[in-house]
């Protein structure tokens, strides 16, 4: 079975005082998550955490479970915070509004589950080559995908931040999952939108392709993100497979 290293940061960036995001790794468990609050006085953080405390558990169970026995908790994973968050507002009307785009990377013996809802993204580098895996849910892409506006219009469009999807918003949201199998080598790159918004893909394969530890390039990559301008909270996690 190959090795697993993990590693995350998170920094409210430049901007702003409060910090939504969170992030979790449980290498023994087989997950690493990022969840990006949406709400900001209606609470986005309490999501973010809702999504990450439901991950844990779900992941806490004991056993070496098949892809599809992952698959199965990813999907739970998802649909319990989105439940929770739900109840929460039900109970909390003040904090309406509110929920979290996520990334949730699962693995087993040599395969691995990506689930995926709202902004945030996922990026695999392999063979020295970074591939987004994940597609923005968001009105901006969808523009994108219809040939209505440019790649470069898009990363200064005005209404980057409407998103189409995420958790705890609806009840019955849609989630995108992605599976694969595993190679040594495999880096993965999950990441809240306060750095791909940032800086461009080229600039984040060049500094999670350098020889270095985890921990620095991921101090890298919020470093870059803050120089830009740090506009919104930064968050990323690093999953290396050898």
């Amino acid at each position: 079975m190959m090795k697993i290293n993990c590693f995350g940061k998170t920094d409210p960036g430049r901007r702003r005082v409060a910090n939504e995001d969170v992030y979790a790794i449980g290498t023994r468990e087989g997950f690493c998550l990022v969840a990006d609050g949406m709400g900001g006085a209606a609470a986005g953080e309490v999501a973010s955490y809702i999504f990450a405390q439901a991950a844990r558990q779900i992941f806490s169970a004991a056993g070496n479970p098949s892809l599809e026995a992952v698959q199965s908790r990813v999907e739970n994973a998802f649909h319990n915070a989105n439940q929770r968050i739900i109840e929460h507002v039900n109970r909390y009307p003040d904090h309406h509004g509110m929920g979290c785009t996520a990334e949730l990377l699962a693995f087993t013996e040599n395969g691995f589950v990506i689930g995926h809802m709202g902004d945030s993204r996922t990026y695999l580098l392999r063979d020295g080559q970074m591939t987004q895996l994940t597609r923005d849910h968001s009105l901006v892409q969808e523009q994108l995908d219809q040939g209505l506006i440019t790649p470069a219009e898009a990363r200064s469009h005005p209404m980057r931040h409407v998103i189409l999807r995420a958790v705890g918003v609806d009840a019955t949201p849609a989630l995108d999952l992605l599976k694969g199998t595993l190679k040594a080598g495999d880096l993965f790159l999950l990441c809240s939108d306060g750095l791909s918004d940032m800086i461009e893909d080229r600039e984040i394969e060049a500094i999670i392709a350098r020889r270095s530890t985890l921990s620095e390039k991921a101090a890298a990559l919020v470093e870059s993100a803050n120089s830009a301008g740090g506009k919104d909270n930064v968050t990323v996690v690093l999953a290396h497979f050898r």
